[in-house]
């Protein structure tokens, strides 16, 4: 079984930072990449960034310059800090991580339960 848990939602104020981490737990070989979508009212889930084992990282153009997302490899942990952030940034963010519980496994897509981000104008 395999555990995503995710931390750092809050209100904040426009032009405010918060940082988001995310855990991943339980029966892991290793993990591929891990990420962070947000889904905001009424709009489809979409990708905020996301980091590859060997350190790539790729944000949503909306995002960029604002959010740094950054891995701990050995503690199967992920984070994103968001700084400038905008009322438009107001959403639930979800921890996703690719994972292999055995060494000849494929890799599968776990994800957190989310946490609420929501910002004031």
């Amino acid at each position: 079984q395999v555990q995503l848990v995710e931390s750092g939602g809050d209100l904040v104020q426009s032009g405010g930072s918060l940082r988001l981490t995310c855990a991943a737990s339980g029966s892991i070989f290793s993990i591929d990449r891990m990420g962070w979508y947000r889904q905001a009212p009424g709009k489809e889930r979409e990708l905020v960034a996301a980091v590859t084992t060997d350190g790539s990282t790729n944000y949503t153009d909306s995002v960029k310059g604002r959010f740094t997302i950054s891995r701990n490899t050995p503690m199967n942990s992920v984070s994103l800090q968001m700084n400038i952030l905008k009322a438009e940034d107001t959403a639930v963010y979800y921890c996703n991580a690719r994972i292999r519980r055995l060494r000849w496994s494929n890799a599968m897509d776990y994800w957190g339960k989310g946490t609420l981000v929501t910002v004031s104008s």
